[in-house]
């Protein structure tokens, strides 16, 4: 490792408690979304970079719903590289359990900090900014341009965070993304899977709930498709490319990332039947039944094809129809790009071992970067206890993220 590098991780040592401190603060700043004000945490960012005279600026289509960017050139022409996390987080539900504070504590215990959006994705973002206030003391010694996209507005899919810069602020395209969501230390995620939400609606006549004779069920027709809806998952869906290939020999570690099984599924459409709604009273026949899906699509596989499963499955549902609620493409970029050769090398030196490339099962921002073809990549924490009780990330992993990411993009600014 070379002296600017070592001295890098020197420095992040001597500043472990100032960054401990952010950290934690930044979990207690409350920002759940929905509702999505998330002008608290936007404040902590800010304050943060003015107190250490950096350069940012507030991008605010929506004033509840704040963007914190800063951009800095390097002395000598180079790459761009874009650095983005989300401020944003899951809201807490009244009934979970918590074993150190409640959901919005920032309790540091047992050699971790705990809270809401401790993984999702606090550790990840103050990441992307501590990255940020470290390369930019360098910038004599960097070529290109480095950026910070800490957004809002990621956790419901919604049009004011990223998705907005990236449509009306160019600026922030770059020529690469490196993002902390949660992803585990084993693995680096170049692809994730799509969603696609469908609402559909049973429609029958409906009848005193004596009289089941006298109608058909929208309830019991409801079921019926449910199980017919969920044999979708039985399709065909290899992956493009060298995708394929590489997503069996990482099996292993997508499993020890998201959990035993999730490598079976990552090459799979999966449906899951959030919401079922039918019938106004116990003794009615109900006359209407809706559910709600969410369809996951894996790599080269696109809403068309699902759909057309869906039609045929309703051509025996006459008194049935859908509408489509969301949907965002599945998105991936090349899972041999220097970026990953980066990340592998940096994560070896600190750790001994190096991350895997894989794809994702849920979504983030950076498949935005990728609808516009700037290879985006995902290197974070567990994602344990991800928006539930106990929300959580050992110091180690967090430290161990900030070192990752402020390695590796001084390692892509530097080339």
């Amino acid at each position: 490792m070379d002296d600017t590098k070592q001295a890098l991780l020197d420095r992040i040592e001597a500043d472990r408690d100032m960054l401990l401190d952010f950290y934690t603060k930044f979990v207690q700043a409350k920002c759940p979304n929905p509702p999505g004000d998330t002008r608290e945490a936007a404040a902590h960012v800010s304050a943060f970079l003015e107190a250490r005279s950096l350069p940012y600026r507030i991008i605010d289509p929506h004033p509840e719903f704040p963007n914190v960017v800063g951009t800095f050139e390097c002395a000598q022409p180079g790459r761009h590289l874009v650095l983005n996390g989300h401020i944003d987080v899951f809201p807490a539900g009244e009934h979970e359990t918590w074993s150190h504070g409640g959901p919005w504590s920032g309790a540091v215990a047992d050699g971790k900090v705990w809270g809401r959006g401790s993984a999702d994705m606090k550790c990840g973002t103050s990441a992307s900014i501590f990255t940020f206030m470290y390369l930019h003391g360098l910038r004599d010694r960097l070529n290109g341009r480095l950026t910070l996209t800490a957004v809002s507005d990621e956790e419901t899919f919604g049009p004011w965070g990223a998705r907005y810069l990236v449509d009306n602020h160019p600026e922030v395209h770059g020529d690469c993304c490196l993002n902390g969501e949660p992803s585990s230390p084993y693995s680096i995620r170049f692809g994730e899977k799509g969603p696609l939400w469908v609402e559909f609606k049973v429609k029958t006549q409906g009848a005193h709930g004596a009289y089941t004779h006298a109608t058909e069920s929208a309830s019991r027709i409801g079921a019926r498709l449910i199980a017919d809806l969920v044999r979708i998952e039985e399709m065909d869906t290899p992956a493009p490319g060298n995708v394929g290939p590489l997503l069996e020999r990482s099996a292993e570690t997508t499993d020890r990332a998201l959990g035993a099984g999730a490598s079976e599924i990552i090459q799979k459409v999966t449906v899951n039947i959030g919401v079922v709604r039918a019938g106004l009273k116990v003794n009615m026949i109900p006359s209407e039944c809706v559910i709600e899906a969410d369809f996951r699509l894996p790599i080269g596989v696109d809403q068309d094809r699902v759909l057309a499963e869906v039609d045929r499955i309703l051509h025996d549902y006459p008194q049935a129809g859908y509408t489509v609620v969301n949907h965002a493409p599945p998105a991936w970029c090349d899972p041999e790009h220097e970026m990953i050769g980066i990340i592998q090398a940096n994560v070896k030196a600190l750790r001994g071992f190096e991350p895997q490339p894989t794809s994702s099962l849920g979504g983030t921002d950076t498949r935005l970067w990728r609808y516009i073809d700037v290879p985006a990549y995902v290197y974070g924490p567990f994602p344990t206890g991800m928006g539930t009780g106990n929300e959580h990330v050992p110091i180690d992993d967090f430290l161990h993220v900030v070192k990752t990411h402020v390695l590796s993009a001084y390692d892509y600014l530097s080339r």
